[in-house]
């Protein structure tokens, strides 16, 4: 690689500095890569893309104050230049889903090999979308199941399960946590990682981004929310 080449500018976002510390090393060994920047949470990140502009950024999901899908929703937003590629334990596809719907051009595991995850570097620093191959097969299989029912785009709540989605209904009518439990007969932390797993999908982060959302996606109407008994319950 000549000299002067122009490599690739990674930005790397996990909460676990040993493994920031160990991505940087890998990153940086590679002729065509280095780091820029760093960060440790969500809104960090948003803040080192705006500031560095990479060409790419390695973003875990599960973080602390703000979650890695709020933050690929802002990036992709703010910073279009910036390629984002998921680096992530969670192999659920609805976490692929929502990832790709929220503007992200790649989708690695944290089990990938260091190959892999510079192949995805590269493959998506070039224009491309990178998919972990053991995920890829669920693409496919969306593909098919909509060309042979000639359904229009996924809809948001398409990602979430039937108990999420029935947390979320509830949630947007008011009802706490000690309520749901009580209607769906779980225990009251099941209930809040219910909520929590449909709010970093959907990168919902108050009740109000909850109605809202419910309102716009026709889980509910206005009058409706008005007139639930639970609209009170905080």
């Amino acid at each position: 690689m000549p000299a002067r080449a122009h490599k690739i500018r990674v930005m790397i976002v996990d909460d676990h500095a040993i493994l920031r510390a160990g991505l940087k090393m890998l990153v940086n060994a590679q002729a065509d890569m280095e780091v820029v920047s760093e960060a440790p949470d969500g809104e960090k990140a948003v803040q080192a893309a705006r500031e560095t502009r990479p060409d790419v950024a390695l973003l875990d999901l599960t973080m602390p104050r703000v979650g890695g899908m709020k933050a690929l929703q802002e990036m992709a937003r703010d910073c279009r230049e910036t390629r984002v590629l998921v680096l992530t334990m969670h192999d659920d596809p609805a976490y692929l889903r929502s990832a790709l719907a929220a503007g992200a051009s790649g989708y690695l595991l944290k089990r990938a090999v260091d190959a892999e995850l510079l192949a995805a570097i590269r493959a998506v620093h070039a224009g491309g979308i990178f998919v972990d191959p053991r995920l890829a097969n669920i693409l496919v299989h969306d593909v098919l199941v909509k060309r042979s029912t000639r359904a229009g785009p996924t809809r948001p709540v398409n990602i979430l399960s039937d108990r999420e989605m029935q947390v979320l209904r509830l949630v947007a009518r008011g009802y706490s946590s000690a309520q749901i439990a009580k209607q769906i007969f779980v225990g009251v932390k099941t209930v809040e990682t219910y909520r929590s797993r449909f709010a970093e999908k959907l990168g919902l982060r108050t009740r109000s981004d909850v109605i809202r959302f419910a309102v716009r996606m026709g889980l509910l109407t206005p009058e409706t929310l008005e007139s639930e008994p639970g609209c009170s319950a905080k």
